[in-house]
């Protein structure tokens, strides 16, 4: 055998590690070409027609602003023989996927909200007029019809069975570009956006842009597990953190729309806020977890049920409450008029309510304020007050008008907040505090009656109203 010198015992190993380590790392990046031969039929471009009205103007000229100088004079030289404002229309591209062989198609409500017509055209090339069969805004979905049979259909997956950092896929049409494919991986679950209490979105870095809209996001075994529907953006462009509605959630409205045309979701009656380390402590929790509830809101299920201001929900019908965003889409998919029991921690202790729940109301977003009543009398500022850096006083009419608070609301308003424990834990000047370590503030004296009887040192929750609604903050006594 002829012996290799060390030298060329390196360069052999240093070649074969150049050829193995890049067939192995290719190896393990998935190829998406059969998925995409396999669903791409069934994706489908959208564009739809609005009818927009055109303003007052004279050709070649912009359309005029009400308190513009020379509107006045515009609307005289145009009075005699004045046609009505031309309308014209205005065009919108988005995606959509075919979920039933007899022309069903699932897109984002947004996609086609307000359209005089909407055009659904295939991989083939063929263009249908298409019916809105129903759309949910509150899910932002809309379901359609074609009429047609024999078409290519998607396969419906689970976004449940999903793990973060899974890869995934969607096809759509960003911009106009027809079956335009893009990739990457699921960055999170369960994600709540501020506009969009009910939908637990499925987060991505998969590239989505305008005119991806409605379109199907696969797993690697060629599965729907969402619907495109959001984009985080500065400039109106992808910038790495897309949003996707689950597939299951999708379905179940889907479900609503062609049975009853409209989606009805169960309703708990409650305003909810997350709980900080600092309000756990003040709520004698091991950990910040769950909803905490701001407002209890009148003759809901959820005051019929007993729950409190206060109460911290840890678990939903068994299920743990992560965070206050994990509950609204909880409740939103549970029947109407089912019991479920809630877990809650109320001073400190873990108890159980049932509560019977009710249909969603179309005004839940008006939500009303309320609290117990009272009168206020102003007696002197005491040291504990100053000690805080709080100023506060009565709650009088004037005060209310500004605010906006209804007559049920009792409280004191902070007139100003100065260095010390009351800025430190998020306190503002217009704040009525309405309740301390859960005990109810009627006045500036039983404000003061319950600060004297906290020890030093202690954090207790502060409930304040604002003008956006009621929130609770951590108070660490001086």
């Amino acid at each position: 055998m002829t012996a290799i010198s060390a030298t060329a015992r390196a360069c052999l190993l240093a070649l074969l590690c150049g050829l193995v380590l890049p067939l192995a790392a290719s190896a393990q990046l998935p190829d998406f070409t059969e998925l995409v031969k396999g669903s791409s039929p069934a994706v489908v471009n959208i564009s739809t027609t609005q009818e927009v009205q055109a303003g007052r103007s004279l050709p070649g000229m912009p359309d005029l602003p009400e308190d513009h100088p020379f509107r006045d004079f515009l609307d005289r030289f145009m009075e005699d023989g004045e046609q009505p404002p031309p309308q014209f229309d205005s065009r919108s591209l988005g995606s959509g996927f075919i979920i039933s062989e007899d022309g069903y198609i699932l897109t984002n409500n947004h996609v086609v909200e307000g359209a005089s017509e909407i055009v659904v055209r295939l991989s083939d090339r063929r263009e249908m007029v298409a019916e809105l069969v129903g759309a949910d805004e509150r899910s932002d979905l809309a379901l359609l019809k074609v009429d047609a049979d024999n078409l290519p259909t998607v396969d419906i997956g689970q976004s449940s069975t999903l793990e973060v950092g899974e890869w995934v896929l969607a096809i759509g049409s960003p911009f106009g570009f027809e079956y335009s494919v893009t990739a990457g991986i699921v960055s999170a679950k369960g994600r709540s956006l501020p506009t969009e209490n009910y939908v637990p979105f499925l987060q991505t870095d998969v590239a989505i842009n305008p005119g991806n809209s409605g379109g199907p996001l696969f797993n690697l075994d060629g599965e729907v597990v969402g619907v495109n529907s959001h984009i985080y953006s500065r400039s109106g462009g992808f910038q790495g953190v897309s949003f996707a509605i689950p597939i299951e959630l999708a379905m179940d409205v889907v479900e609503q729309l062609r049975s009853d045309g409209r989606v009805t979701r169960a309703w708990l009656g409650v305003l909810i806020q997350d709980v900080t380390r600092e309000l756990a402590e003040s709520f004698g929790m091991d950990r910040p977890e769950g909803a905490l509830v701001a407002q209890v809101l009148p003759e809901s299920p959820a005051a019929r049920s007993g729950l409190q201001a206060g109460d911290v929900i840890v678990q939903f019908n068994g299920r743990e409450v992560p965070m206050s965003g994990s509950l609204p889409p909880m409740v939103g998919r549970m029947p109407v008029g089912e019991t479920v029991t809630l877990t809650v921690v109320r001073d400190g202790e873990r108890r159980e309510l049932d509560v019977t729940l009710e249909e969603l109301p179309e005004d839940a977003g008006q939500q009303p304020r309320g609290e117990e009543g009272g009168g206020q009398q102003m007696p002197p500022q005491d040291s504990m007050l100053d000690d805080l850096g709080l100023d506060v006083e009565p709650l009088d009419r004037e005060a209310r008008d500004a605010l906006g608070l209804d007559d049920e609301v009792a409280g004191v308003v902070v007139v100003d907040v100065g260095p010390g424990a009351a800025a430190e834990a998020g306190l503002q000047r217009g704040d009525v505090i309405t309740r301390v370590n859960r005990e109810p503030v009627t006045d500036v004296a039983e404000l003061e009656r319950v600060l004297a009887a906290l020890e030093s040192g202690q954090s207790v929750p502060v409930l304040v109203q604002r003008q956006d609604g009621p929130r609770f903050l951590a108070l660490r006594v001086p």
